[in-house]
């Protein structure tokens, strides 16, 4: 019990934005998570490569709650930018010229 009353008093505990910050950040990974499921014309490819994630490292004190958040976002952004390169043609496979 006194494990569980330290973490709801701790300064990243459940009374504090450094808590439910990152859990209201799930909903940004959850929403990428459905957006794999579109066509990749849908997706903004300026708006996905602008993310980062320096801020959740820098925050005091150190949330790793909102960094994992950040670390799972910025994972399937990647992806969504390569669906949106590969459509874009940016990531085409290019062929070997033939040796004459």
């Amino acid at each position: 019990m006194s494990a569980f009353r330290a973490f709801l008093n701790s300064p990243v505990g459940p009374k504090t934005t450094h808590f439910w910050g990152p859990i209201s950040n799930l909903g940004f990974v959850t929403a990428a998570l459905v957006d794999t499921q579109k066509p990749p014309e849908m997706i903004s490819g300026n708006m996905t490569a602008g993310l980062f994630m320096r801020f959740a490292w820098m925050v005091q004190p150190r949330n790793y709650l909102l960094l994992a958040c950040h670390v799972s976002n910025e994972s399937v952004q990647l992806y969504q930018l390569s669906r949106w390169a590969r459509a874009q043609r940016f990531l085409e496979k290019k062929e070997p010229e033939e040796q004459k």
